[in-house]
């Protein structure tokens, strides 16, 4: 549960995008079952903040378990990432979870031309610099970073996009890999996706690298609309549910 509320709260150019896949006003809700239960709820919503006397991008995302789910297993998590609106390079990012009672209280201050991020843990009151690479991202910006990515159109199957990213005190190697297309059944309509595998590590809670899937409206917005997650137990599906604020209408083919 808790690793695709991280994605869901998921998904090396300097120069300027000339055309947005998003804009202020973006928001997404998206329900997130465990088999036929409803397990819970993830939101996406960007705002507008003003970082060194500029306005950026502020994106909040919040995860949390309802229900029987949350009886069992509570989860109420809230990622933040302040980042550039013409370069998606990230000034903050905001970690604060509580995963059945495992939690983190972390903010991530990026120093994009020195290449260094520091990093405060009010939890364990400690802090520290670390080295990044050129075009670091955060684990909010990736996602809005990879929507706008010129070549997310162009790719072949079996084609992949890398992002450097820094998640959890790491800088990781995010690779995004073209599956292909899909006419996807929503609670919209019938709508043309294009099919990506984020690789994830494989081990205790997912069964292999290439065990999440998400399909992404094929159209300008290049929005989220199913994310599917193949667990060492069972599976994870998150469906969007509500949406508003898009940069351009849903291309939607049948009611």
């Amino acid at each position: 549960m808790k690793k695709l509320i991280a994605f869901l709260l998921l998904f090396t150019a300097s120069d300027a995008f000339s055309q947005s896949a998003f804009n202020v006003g973006e928001y997404f809700k998206f329900r997130i079952h465990y088999g036929v239960v409803n397990a819970g709820y993830a939101t996406l919503e960007v705002k507008e903040g003003v970082k060194e006397n500029k306005k950026v991008y502020h994106v909040v995302g919040n995860g949390y378990t309802t229900g029987m789910t949350k009886f069992f297993f509570k989860v109420n998590d809230t990622y933040e990432s302040y980042f550039d609106k013409a370069t998606i390079k990230p000034y903050q990012a905001i970690r604060k979870i509580d995963e059945g009672g495992y939690t983190k209280n972390q903010e991530g201050f990026f120093n994009q031309d020195k290449n260094t991020v520091t990093v405060k843990d009010y939890k364990k009151k400690t802090e520290k610099t670390l080295i990044t690479s050129e075009n670091i991202q955060d684990v909010m910006s990736t996602f809005y970073y990879l929507r706008n990515h010129p070549k997310i159109d162009v790719l072949k199957v079996g084609e992949s996009v890398t992002v450097d990213m820094f998640f959890d005190d790491e800088i990781l190697k995010f690779k995004l890999k073209f599956i292909g297309r899909e006419d996807l059944k929503t609670k919209f309509g019938t709508i043309s996706t294009m099919i990506f595998r984020p690789l994830v590590m494989a081990g205790r809670v997912f069964k292999e690298e290439e065990s999440l899937t998400v399909w992404i409206s094929d159209d300008s917005n290049r929005i989220p609309l199913r994310i599917k997650a193949d667990l060492a137990v069972g599976s994870l599906k998150a469906d969007l549910e509500e949406y508003k604020g898009l940069a351009g209408p849903l291309k939607i083919k049948a009611k």
